[in-house]
């Protein structure tokens, strides 16, 4: 079984359906999502967040993985995305699609599982961290690889990912998803 053949969640597809008819580009790749399927796996009970809904790509991901007792909350900006995703959802009542600002999202933290794909991540990284719980999961995704250190970015210092990777806070790495992409996971120390 080759890598394109795996399985993909029907969510996964139906969110890519939306994605496709409101001609939204910005989806969660696969290789992001099996890795965000992972992270929800690994906290069964969880509070998972997500920042950045978009059609719901990520935030079907994130569900694949959804154990029976945890929540999933996402928010997203553009009304009419998040209404289009809210109803891929409609039938779980574990998951709740907000929207508006990601600050949203802190009267329902701390998380265990936290995919800040949209606000947060470059505005208020940390305040971004400080909405894990402790040994809660960071997952921040469209970085381009670096064989430099520190990592840099068209030319210059990337001083967003050296952020997240050195953060006193974080136990954090670089995960390479594709040959020209990459994401930062970090844990939350105790």
């Amino acid at each position: 079984m080759s890598m394109e053949e795996r399985a993909v969640p029907p969510r996964v597809v139906a969110a890519e359906r939306v994605a496709s008819a409101a001609g939204f580009k910005k989806s969660c790749i696969p290789e992001v999502g099996r890795l965000l399927k992972l992270a929800a796996a690994a906290k069964p009970d969880g509070v998972v967040a997500e920042s950045g809904t978009g059609s719901g790509v990520g935030t079907a991901w994130l569900h694949s993985g959804l154990g029976a007792g945890a929540r999933l909350i996402t928010v997203e900006r553009d009304e009419e995305l998040a209404r289009r995703a809210a109803g891929i959802f409609a039938d779980d009542n574990r998951v709740s699609v907000l929207t508006g600002d990601w600050q949203l999202l802190e009267q329902h933290a701390p998380f265990d599982v936290f995919f800040c794909d949209g606000g947060g991540k470059r505005d208020d990284p940390q305040r971004v961290v400080e909405q894990l719980a402790p040994g809660g999961l960071l997952i921040l995704d469209d970085f381009t690889p670096s064989p430099h250190w520190p990592p840099r970015f068209e030319g210059q210092v990337d001083e967003l990912r050296m952020f997240y990777l050195t953060h006193a806070d974080l136990d954090a790495t670089e995960v390479l998803t594709t040959p020209v992409s990459s994401v930062v996971v970090g844990a939350r120390r105790l």
